[in-house]
């Protein structure tokens, strides 16, 4: 096979996978029109359509259904074999990614792995800060950190943290305005600030306890987000409760920007977990990260 022939293969696959010529063209780092070309010119080589366009959508015709699924992983093997062959060098090389929700890059992953990149020159690492359950393989991720009761058995998985401890907070001037919660019956007349969920489209109940048994609370409130920090932000200005990780509140109620209530109703999130595909090789740079993520007891 031409080599012409591999890297427009590859162009498809990133396309098929993506199902967006936009996302494909950020994630190879190039342009649309150099990938629409790519396209073309492997389907004028092959003598068939590989992909359907439409205004709103693209996805893969028959032909390419069978391109992504016989071809892909065959590819996939060819890249992982390069990658082991690269690490019988001395140092790690080659770019991990890596997919984690806003708030746990900023206080875990990147403090941890940040001294690699002055240790290795050649080791690269993409973030990408996501909300939504990634499929790690289909998004060519390398790594994926989530709490542990989200993630899939047939992965492995590295604990990162003990389990992470949750507060409903608000701030002093809302609380000049409304009395201080006690009970589920007292929180839900409150004015909640609330996650939609990016991978259901839902509103995040907040998972509390009663005495000793989990109870999903659906509160409500006159503002949603999809972030983390926004929610944080929120309650600091005073617009109403919050339920979020110590690691993003606890600084904020130590220093007095924040009050925390019904500390009792509050179970500890599961521990973090980096979660990797139990494929044949992992490379040296994936083990490198994860060794550097990993909890130290």
């Amino acid at each position: 096979m031409a080599r012409d022939d591999i890297k427009d293969i590859q162009v498809f696959l990133a396309v098929a996978r993506e199902r967006s010529f936009t996302r494909a063209a950020a994630k190879l780092g190039m342009t649309q029109s150099a990938l629409s070309h790519a396209i073309r010119t492997l389907e004028s080589r092959l003598g068939v359509r590989v992909l359907t366009r439409t205004t709103r959508s693209v996805s893969p015709t028959e032909a390419g259904e069978r391109l992504l699924h016989n071809v892909g992983p065959r590819l996939d093997e060819i890249e992982a074999e390069i990658a082991a062959i690269s690490d019988m060098g001395d140092n790690p090389a080659g770019t991990v990614r890596i997919t984690a929700i806003e708030h746990v890059v900023d206080h875990v992953v990147w403090p941890r792995i940040a001294p690699l990149l002055r240790q290795y020159p050649d080791l690269n690492i993409e973030i990408g800060s996501e909300y939504r359950m990634v499929d790690i393989a289909a998004e060519r991720y390398d790594i994926g950190i989530r709490y542990g009761d989200l993630i899939e058995q047939d992965m492995v998985a590295v604990r990162l943290t003990p389990g992470e401890p949750m507060m409903i907070v608000g701030s002093p001037a809302y609380f000049e305005w409304h009395s201080k919660p006690a009970s589920l019956q007292d929180l839900m007349k409150h004015n909640c600030i609330t996650l939609r969920l990016a991978t259901s489209g839902g509103l995040y109940a907040w998972e509390l306890q009663h005495q000793g048994q989990p109870l999903e609370t659906k509160v409500r409130g006159q503002a949603v987000f999809t972030s983390s920090y926004a929610i944080l932000s929120a309650a600091l200005s005073g617009a109403g409760l919050a339920f979020l990780p110590e690691s993003l509140a606890g600084t904020h109620v130590r220093e007095g920007r924040l009050l925390s209530v019904m500390p009792a109703w509050c179970p500890p999130f599961p521990a973090l977990y980096a979660y990797y595909t139990s494929r044949r090789h992992t490379s040296r740079a994936v083990q490198v990260v994860i060794d550097a993520l990993r909890l130290r007891v």
